[in-house]
């Protein structure tokens, strides 16, 4: 009787905790899980409201178990301090530009070279194939969700520019790799923020400047400048990424991982089109002002493409002394590029 007795228990207790652990799966899965979300472009600004429904879509595939609070024009994290709040958990995902913490991605800055990026879409596609094909190492202290990035750089100038020579000792505004690129021209490079830039255009403090075409009209800089090289042959970009911290993702059900990935793949495709699109209107805005646009004959994009071959060299040389892969990474964003 006893032993009936104890078998009885046994197979209650079974139940009873069988029953709680069920309780306890299902209110985990039923939890509101709430996420921030720090990106350095203000609000108003297209690549702000297209992450804005990257988020949105999060939300809604998920029934509401995703809630997802996003501080835009660095209110949580300023641009070149996201990454790192990311890894320490100030924020859970994180939008900025690889190339504001300069050394930090020694791999990925051949995203950035001036390789003749023809467009956002294109140049976003490489950047998201590239990580994924690569998995860099210097990005293992977060989970990247997608990668996107802006449209060639073209140069908008106060003087008529037709050829190599014509830029010889012109300021022109740069910072960055494109200081470098300036420097390969024969020009001389001038670093400041955009902010700073229409005044220093409509002063004459500096000629020209190197730009995405949709910061013409972004910042107005499109008033101040009377033409627009076409350089595309030497077209580079930036290139920008949206993580989220590690122990955050692993914390995540397999399910809402999966929602995740899912929008993020999709959203590679709209971001890119969301940079051809403020090309467009940047274009358009140019166009409507009356400014005069330059396209170089093939010996000078000849010559363009040229200077810019120390660069590359420099790039491969610096990652090959850490160990890094530069030569074959460089080479499959030209095959791309070339396809």
């Amino acid at each position: 009787m006893k032993k009936l007795v104890s078998a009885l228990i046994l197979v209650a207790m079974v139940f009873f905790f069988s029953g709680c652990g069920e309780k306890a799966e299902d209110s985990q899965a039923k939890k509101t899980v709430e996420l921030n979300y720090s990106i350095f472009f203000p609000a108003s600004h297209l690549q702000a409201q297209t992450a804005d429904a990257w988020a949105r879509e999060i939300e809604k595939r998920s029934d509401g178990r995703i809630k997802i609070t996003i501080f835009a024009g660095e209110t949580l994290t300023k641009a070149d301090k996201c990454y790192e709040g990311v890894v320490s958990g100030i924020s859970d995902i994180g939008m900025s530009v690889f190339a504001y913490t300069r050394g930090r991605f020694p791999l990925l800055e051949g995203l950035d070279l001036p390789l003749g990026y023809p467009d956002g879409l294109t140049a976003t596609r490489i950047a998201s194939d590239m990580v994924e094909k690569y998995q860099p190492k210097e990005l293992e202290d977060v989970h990247v969700l997608y990668l996107h990035a802006h449209g060639p750089g073209i140069l908008a100038s106060r003087k008529e520019i037709t050829g190599i020579d014509d830029l010889k000792s012109m300021k022109i505004r740069a910072t960055g790799l494109s200081a470098k690129i300036v420097s390969r021209l024969g020009a001389v490079p001038v670093s400041m923020s955009q902010g700073e830039t229409y005044d220093a255009l409509q002063k004459g403090v500096v000629d020209a400047t190197f730009c995405p075409v949709e910061t013409l009209k972004g910042w107005k800089q499109g008033e101040v400048i009377d033409h627009v090289v076409n350089t595309r042959a030497i077209g580079y970009t930036t290139a920008m990424f949206v993580v989220m911290n590690k122990n955050k993702w692993d914390s995540l059900p397999r399910d809402l991982q999966k929602i995740f990935t899912d929008v993020s793949e999709e959203w590679i495709v709209k971001q890119g089109e969301a940079w051809d699109l403020s090309d467009e209107e940047g274009e358009a805005f140019v166009r409507g002002l009356g400014k005069v646009f330059i396209e170089l004959a093939p010996r000078q994009k000849t010559l363009f493409v040229e200077a810019m071959r120390p660069i590359l060299d420099d790039y491969v040389k610096a990652t090959e002394e850490k160990g890094l892969p530069g030569r074959q990474f460089l080479a499959d964003i030209q095959k791309a590029l070339a396809n």
